[in-house]
C-alpha cells in the first residue's frame, strides 16, 4: 500500500500503534521490524516531513529494551539512504548510537548494520559529520573497538580509510585510531571451508595495509610494531611487515623514517644475509629499495640533516667489505642490498655506484678464477643494467662514463676467457653497454663486432655462439650502420670462403654463417643486405654437386624464415622481403622443374620435399602480414604463374619451356611438386584479398589431389584447396565448389587407385569445413566416421580425426587468417563423439581398434575441463582402449588418462584396480614410448586418494622393479621417479 501511495508511513505508523507501544518487549520489537522492512523498501518514496519524524521516533527507541534494537538500527539504515534528509539528523542519528548503543554487544548482522549506517552517512553527509570534529572519530573508535568478524572488519577498515583519506579530524585520538586497527596485525584468519562469503586472508592483509599505510601520522606507532614483527619467527608476519613497510613508503617522507632507519637498516640486512626463503629476501630488497626512494624524494631545507647520505652510507659500510672476501659467501646479498638501494633514483645510483664500481672492477683484476671473475661480472652486469633506467647521463653526474675504459677492458677480457659461463655473462655486459647511449665508441663498436663474429662462428660452444648472434641482432637496432658495413661483409665472406678443412668443420661454419645472417637482420637496412647474401648462397648451393645440397637449402630457408618474422614488425621491410624473396624462390623452384634435358641433375635437389617444405613457412610469413593493397598487387603474379604459365615477373625468367603444373603428363611431375609453394602464398593471404580466377584455381587443385600419384603434390593441392575454401565466402560459387568435390570424392572413395588420395583431400577439406562450422561438415564427417569401418583405409582414417583437432603448421590456423570459430573442437565432440561410441559397439572385431584409435585422438586435443565433465560416461572406453593391440591406440590414450589422474582423482579412483593392472601390464610393452607413458601414469596415480591406493602399494613396488634394469635410460629414470612415489605413500607428512 505505501509502495502504491493508497497508505503513508505515518498512516502505517498509526496503524502499528498497538505494537509499537504494547509493554512486551517482544510485540514491540515485531512492530518495529515490520516498520523497518517496510522503510527499506519505500525510502526513496518518503517525504522530508515523514523523515524527520521517523529519526526522532526510532532515536527514541534505542533507548528501549535490547530486544527491540536490532529492528531499530535496520530502520536507522534504511532513513539514512534518503536523500531528503534534513541537515543534523545525521549528526544526531550517529550520536544516538555512540551514546545509546553498546555496539560489540550486538550479533554481527546488528554490527554490520550499524557500519552501514556509518558508510551511508559518510557518502552523503560528509561536511555534517566532519562538523562533529574529533568526536565522530572518537565515537567510532568505540563501535570498531573488540570487532572480530571478517566481514565487519572489511566494512570498518573503509570506513577509517575514509575518514584519513577525506580529512576528517582525528583530534587527539591518533594512537587510539591505530590501536584499534593495528591490533589485527599481522592478520591471522583462515577461512572455514565452503565459507559462502568468499572472504579471503589476503582480503583482510590488503583492506588493513591500505589503512596503516594511509597517513604518517601512524608512522610513530606503526614502524615499531613493523620492527617487531620483522624480528619474530613467522614468516607470514615478516612478509606482511615488509609489504606493508614498502606501502608505507610511498607517502611517508624524511621526517617520519629518521628515528627509526638504523633499526629498520638492521633488520631488512639481518633477513637478507640469513634468509632461506627467496619470497622473504625479495620483500626485503623491494622495502630497501623503497626507503631509498622515500628518501631521495624529501625536500631538504638548508639546516637539515641529509638522511640518505648517512643512510646509504651505512649500507656501503656493513655491505662494501663482503664484496672484497676470498670466500664470497656474502657477496650475493650485499650486492642484491646494493642493487636495490642503487636503482631507487639517480641520485642512490650515483652516491653507491661511486663506490662500489671502482672495487668490483679491481677485483675482477684481483681474481683469475672464471668462476670468481663470472660473480664479480654478474654483480658488475646488475649495476650496468640500474644505468638503463636514467636514460642519458651527463658525464659529470654519471660514474659509469668515467670509467668507460676499464669497464670496457673487463667485459673484452671475459669475451676471450675459455670459460663459456664467463663468456656468456660478457656478452650479456655487452648487449647493456651497446643499449647505454653515447657509452662506446666507434672503435669500441667496431671491436664488439670482432668479438661477436668471433664468438657467433669460431666458438666451440653453441651455448656461447647462441648469445653472441642474440646480443648481435639486438644491438643491431642500435646500431644499424656497424653491423651492416662491417658485420654482413664479414659474414658474406666467410660464407663464401673455400677452406681447406674437414666437411664437418666448412658445414658447420657456413650453418653458423647462415644463424648469424639472419640473426642480425632487426633493421630494414640491415636486412637489404642480408636477404640478397642469404639468396645468393641459396642459388650456388642450387648449382653445386655436393650432396650436402639439400640441407644447406632447408638451413638457409631456415635463415630467410627467421628474417622474414623480424620483417612483419615493420612494414616497409616486410614488403622489400615479400618481393625480394618470393619472385627468386619461385624463380628458382621453376628452374629446377623445368625438364631433365634443360638442366642438369644436382639442381633438382630444390625439389626435395624437405626443401619445398622449408621453401612453405618462408613464403608464408613473407605473405602474412601484407597490407591488402600490397597483397592484391602480389597475387596478380603469382597465381597467373601457376594458371598461366605466366613467368614475365620473376627473375631470370628465360626459361626453356613453359610452366604448366596443372598440366597432363609425366613430363610434368616436377611442375606439381612447386603446388606447395602456390599453397604456401594463397593461403596465407588476408581474407578480404580477392584471388584471380580462383573457381578455375580450386578446380585443378581439386582435380590433382585426387589423381597425382605423388603423395606429397597430393596432399599439398588438397591443403591448398581446403585453404581456399575455408576463406571463400558463402554463398552459390562456394556450394557448387563444394558438390563438386563432394561428387569427386565419393567416387574416387568407392573404388579405384585413388582412395588414399580421396581420403586425404576428405580430412582437409572435412577440417576446412568443420573450422568455420560450415553445414556441410557433418555430412562430410559422417563419411569419414563410416569409413572407419573400411579395412583398408580405417586406419589412415581413425589417425585423420588427430589432423581435424590438432592445430595445422601451415594452412588452417589464425596465423593464416583461416577462418577459425572459438570452441570449434568442443562443438566436434559434441557433434560426433557419441556417433562415434555408438559405432564403436556394433563394429566387427577386426575395425574396433579403429574407432578407439579415432576417440583417443578426439580426447587427446580437447581441453580438459571439458574431458573432465565427459569423463564418466567415456572412461570404460579408454580402459577398453589400453588392451588394444594398436601401439598408435596405446600411446594416445595413456597420454589422455594422465592429466585425468591428477584432474579428476575421485572419478578415476572408482577404476583403480583395472587402472593399476592395465598400467603395470604396459610397462613391458616392447614400444619405449609406450613404456614410458605406462610409468608416468603410475606415477600419476599417486594422487589419487591414499586409502583407495595402499591395497596396490606392494603390488605395484614389486611390478616396477623390472622397469628399473630397462635398458632405455629414459624408461629407467620414470620407473625411479614412480616407484619412489609408490615408496612414499602413506608416510607421514604425504
Amino acid at each position: 500500500g505505501v509502495k502504491d501511495g493508497r497508505w503513508t508511513v505515518l498512516q502505517l505508523v498509526e496503524a502499528l500503534g498497538f505494537c509499537l507501544e504494547n509493554t512486551d518487549p517482544r510485540m514491540r520489537g515485531r512492530g518495529i521490524q515490520l516498520l523497518s522492512q517496510v522503510l527499506l523498501q519505500c525510502y526513496s518514496l518518503l517525504q522530508e516531513k515523514e523523515v524527520l519524524h521517523l529519526v526522532l521516533f526510532y532515536e527514541s527507541r534505542l533507548q528501549d529494551h535490547h530486544l527491540v534494537i536490532p529492528s531499530v538500527l535496520q530502520g536507522l539504515r534504511a532513513l539514512s539512504m534518503c536523500e531528503v534528509l534534513s541537515p543534523g539528523l545525521a549528526v544526531s542519528v550517529l550520536k544516538a548510537i555512540f551514546q545509546e548503543v553498546h555496539v560489540q554487544s550486538l550479533l554481527q548482522l546488528d554490527r554490520h548494520t550499524v557500519y552501514s549506517i556509518i558508510t551511508n552517512f559518510m557518502s552523503s553527509r560528509e561536511e555534517e559529520l566532519k562538523g562533529l570534529g574529533a568526536n565522530f572519530t572518537f565515537g567510532f573508535i568505540q563501535v570498531m573497538d573488540g570487532e572480530k568478524d571478517p566481514r565487519n572488519l572489511l566494512l570498518a577498515f573503509q570506513i577509517v580509510r575514509d575518514l584519513i583519506a577525506k580529512d576528517y579530524a582525528l583530534g587527539p585520538f591518533v594512537e587510539e585510531l591505530f590501536e584499534v586497527t593495528s591490533c589485527y596485525f599481522p592478520v591471522d584468519f583462515t577461512p572455514p571451508p565452503n565459507d559462502p562469503h568468499g572472504i579471503q586472508r589476503e582480503d583482510l592483509i590488503l583492506s588493513l595495509r591500505a589503512v596503516l599505510a594511509s597517513t604518517p601520522q601512524f608512522a610513530e606507532f606503526l614502524l615499531p610494531l613493523l620492527i617487531e614483527k620483522l624480528d619474530s619467527e613467522l614468516q607470514s608476519a615478516k612478509l606482511d611487515s615488509l609489504q606493508t613497510l614498502t606501502a608505507c613508503c610511498a607517502i611517508y617522507g624524511q621526517k617520519e623514517l629518521q628515528e627509526f632507519l638504523p633499526s629498520l637498516w638492521s633488520s631488512l640486512r639481518r633477513e637478507v644475509f640469513q634468509t632461506a626463503s627467496e619470497k622473504i629476501e625479495t620483500e626485503c630488497l623491494a622495502a630497501l629499495h623503497a626507503l631509498s626512494a622515500c628518501l631521495s624524494r624529501s625536500v631538504l631545507s638548508s639546516d637539515s640533516e641529509d638522511l640518505l647520505d648517512s643512510f646509504l652510507s651505512s649500507i656501503l659500510q656493513d655491505c662494501r667489505h663482503h664484496l672484497c672476501e676470498p670466500d664470497m659467501k656474502l657477496v650475493w646479498p650485499s650486492a642484491k642490498l646494493l642493487q636495490a638501494a642503487a636503482g631507487a633514483s639517480l641520485r642512490t645510483y650515483h652516491h653507491i655506484t661511486c663506490s662500489v664500481l671502482p672495487l668490483l672492477l679491481e677485483q675482477y683484476t684481483k681474481h683469475t678464477q672464471s668462476s670468481q671473475r663470472r660473480t664479480i661480472l654478474e654483480m658488475l652486469l646488475g649495476f650496468l643494467e640500474l644505468e638503463k633506467k636514467w636514460g642519458h647521463v651527463e658525464e659529470d653526474e654519471s660514474t659509469l662514463l668515467s670509467l668507460q675504459a676499464p669497464v670496457c677492458s673487463v667485459v673484452f677480457s671475459a669475451l676471450l676467457d675459455p670459460s663459456v659461463q664467463l663468456q656468456l655473462v660478457g656478452i650479456k655486459a655487452l648487449t647493456v653497454l651497446g643499449s647505454l647511449q653515447g657509452f662506446l665508441s666507434s672503435s669500441d663498436l667496431e671491436l664488439v663486432v670482432d668479438h661477436l663474429i668471433r664468438l657467433a662462428l669460431h666458438e666451440e660452444d653453441s651455448q656461447s655462439s647462441e648469445a653472441a648472434m642474440e646480443a648481435a641482432g639486438s644491438l643491431a637496432c642500435t646500431y644499424p650502420d656497424i653491423f651492416s658495413g662491417r658485420m654482413v661483409p664479414r659474414l658474406e665472406e666467410e660464407l663464401q670462403s673455400e677452406r681447406e678443412e674437414s666437411y664437418h668443420n666448412h658445414h658447420s661454419l657456413q650453418q653458423r654463417c647462415l644463424q648469424a645472417l639472419a640473426a642480425v637482420s632487426t633493421h630494414t637496412s640491415i636486412v637489404r643486405k642480408t636477404v640478397p647474401v642469404l639468396l645468393q648462397h641459396l642459388q650456388k648451393v642450387q648449382k653445386g654437386t655436393e650432396a650436402r645440397n639439400t640441407q644447406d637449402m632447408v638451413s638457409v630457408c631456415q635463415s630467410l624464415h627467421r628474417v622474414a618474422l623480424w620483417c612483419q614488425q615493420d612494414a616497409e621491410g616486410c614488403w622489400y622481403f615479400h618481393q625480394t624473396v618470393v619472385p627468386c624462390l619461385l624463380a628458382m623452384a621453376v628452374k629446377a622443374a623445368m625438364p631433365e634435358s634443360t638442366h642438369t641433375l644436382p639442381g633438382k635437389a630444390l625439389l626435395e620435399e624437405e626443401v619445398l617444405a622449408a621453401m612453405i613457412p618462408v613464403i608464408s610469413a613473407a605473405t602474412t602480414h601484407l597490407s591488402p593493397e600490397l597483397a592484391a598487387q602480389s597475387v596478380s603474379h603469382v597465381v597467373p604463374l601457376f594458371l598461366d604459365g605466366e613467368v614475365s615477373f620473376l627473375p631470370e625468367n628465360n626459361f626453356p619451356c613453359s610452366f604448366q603444373p596443372f598440366g597432363d603428363g609425366e613430363c610434368l611431375e616436377a611442375q606439381r611438386r612447386l603446388v606447395a609453394l602456390l599453397m604456401a602464398f594463397v593461403c596465407s593471404l588476408p581474407r578480404d584479398v580477392a584471388i584471380p580466377q580462383q573457381e578455375w584455381l580450386l578446380r585443378e587443385l581439386l582435380a590433382l589431389s585426387c589423381s597425382c600419384n605423388c603423395p606429397f603434390t597430393a596432399t599439398t593441392a588438397a591443403k591448398c584447396f581446403a585453404g581456399l575454401v575455408n576463406k571463400h565466402p558463402a554463398g552459390q560459387q562456394l556450394d557448387e565448389i563444394l558438390q563438386l568435390a563432394l561428387n569427386k570424392m565419393e567416387s574416387s572413395l568407392a573404388e579405384g587407385p585413388c582412395r588414399t588420395q580421396a581420403l586425404t583431400l576428405l580430412l582437409w577439406v572435412t577440417k576446412a569445413l568443420v573450422l568455420r562450422y560450415h553445414p556441410l561438415s557433418s555430412c562430410l564427417t559422417d563419411k569419414l566416421l563410416g569409413l572407419l569401418g573400411d579395412t583398408e583405409l580405417g586406419p589412415a582414417a581413425a589417425d585423420g580425426f588427430a589432423l581435424l583437432m590438432a592445430e595445422s603448421p601451415d594452412v588452417l590456423h589464425k596465423g593464416c587468417h583461416a577462418d577459425v570459430r572459438i570452441m570449434f573442437r568442443q562443438r566436434f565432440f559434441t557433434d560426433n563423439v557419441p556417433k562415434l561410441v555408438q559405432d564403436f559397439h556394433g563394429a566387427g572385431p577386426d575395425v574396433k581398434a579403429n574407432y578407439l584409435k579415432g576417440l583417443s585422438h578426439v580426447l587427446n586435443h580437447l581441453p580438459k575441463p571439458v574431458l573432465v565433465t565427459e569423463l564418466p560416461t567415456l572412461l570404460s572406453l579408454l580402459l577398453e582402449a589400453l588392451s588394444c593391440s594398436d601401439r598408435v591406440v596405446q600411446l594416445s590414450t595413456l597420454s589422455c588418462l594422465h592429466p585425468l589422474l591428477l584432474e579428476a582423482p575421485q572419478i578415476m579412483s572408482l577404476h583403480v584396480d583395472t587402472l593399476v593392472t592395465k598400467f603395470l601390464s604396459l610397462t613391458s610393452s616392447p614400444t619405449m614410448a609406450v613404456r614410458i607413458a605406462a610409468l608416468r601414469c603410475a606415477h600419476a596415480l599417486t594422487s589419487l586418494p591414499t586409502t583407495v591406493l595402499l591395497p596396490y602399494k606392494g603390488r605395484v613396488i614389486r611390478a616396477l622393479a623390472k622397469p628399473l634394469d630397462d635398458k632405455k635410460r629414459l624408461v629407467r629414470k620414470e620407473a625411479v621417479a614412480a616407484r619412489g612415489e609408490w615408496f612414499l605413500l602413506g608416510s607421514p607428512g604425504r
